[in-house]
């Protein structure tokens, strides 16, 4: 097996495959989520422990969820809309 190829003894890349990341994104969000009502739950438990930053934790893992939702659904309208 060869490591490296010339230029003309490569196949060409492939074409990119479409996705939606909405489904792996919701999946995450709902994860950090449950992560995060635990975390609130037994939140003097866990700071007794020295996890108390995991509250902090989920909830920015929540957030950036819901951004990344945003941007995802931002990014397929205007893949949709005609250009002017």
């Amino acid at each position: 097996m060869r490591l490296w190829l010339t230029e003309s003894e490569r196949r060409p890349d492939p074409a990119p495959v479409r996705t939606d990341a909405r489904k792996a994104l919701v999946a995450g969000t709902a994860a950090w989520l449950v992560a995060l009502v635990a975390a609130v739950v037994t939140r003097d438990w866990l700071a007794s422990i020295g996890f108390g930053w995991f509250v902090a934790t989920a909830a920015i893992g929540v957030a950036l969820g819901v951004v990344g939702l945003a941007v995802v659904q931002l990014r397929r309208r205007r893949r949709r809309e005609p250009a002017d």
